[in-house]
């Protein structure tokens, strides 16, 4: 089996969420089947193009939310549907024990992502830490200090949609 963790920027731009995936679909090509372990936050963006993305190549996910009402309190009304459907099709759910999705909450589910991965792919823009901690660099470091293999997804023409 290979566990293939995800971190990624949740605020890409409509175009960058079909680049991103076609990215991840040719990513994951040596790892299809049923061995392919996907962890995700089910986050809007990154974490859910990717979890559609292993569930096409016939893996299965393990969702990691970083706190008990992570999906009243963080997820939006936008991605609802998605992040439900998503919900649906895990194998195993890990709900870490923080009852609000804060940095502390995100930086543990960081770091039980980290500790279950043979790999991190990050959908990255390689920007630097915002530091506030627990964001997407944070976690593509914290991968490089403990030896985890890191593939970096940023395809040509991917962007943010920053307001």
């Amino acid at each position: 089996m290979t566990s293939v963790a995800v971190t990624g920027h949740m605020d890409l731009t409509d175009r960058s969420l079909g680049l991103v995936r076609a990215a991840l679909d040719r990513l994951l090509v040596p790892y299809r089947g049923p061995e392919l372990a996907g962890l995700s936050c089910l986050a809007a963006g990154a974490d859910s193009v990717f979890a559609q993305a292993v569930l096409a190549a016939g893996g299965r996910i393990v969702a990691v939310l970083p706190a008990r009402g992570y999906r009243a309190d963080v997820v939006d009304e936008e991605h609802a549907p998605l992040f439900d459907r998503l919900l649906a099709e895990v194998e195993e759910v890990i709900v870490l024990p923080h009852a609000t999705a804060n940095r502390h909450a995100y930086e543990a589910a960081n770091a039980e992502l980290l500790r279950r991965a043979d790999r991190l792919v990050a959908v990255w823009n390689g920007e630097p830490p915002s530091g506030k901690g627990g964001g997407t660099a944070d976690t593509v470091h914290a991968a490089r200090a403990a030896a985890i293999p890191v593939d970096v997804v940023w395809p040509e023409g991917a962007s943010r949609a920053r307001g």
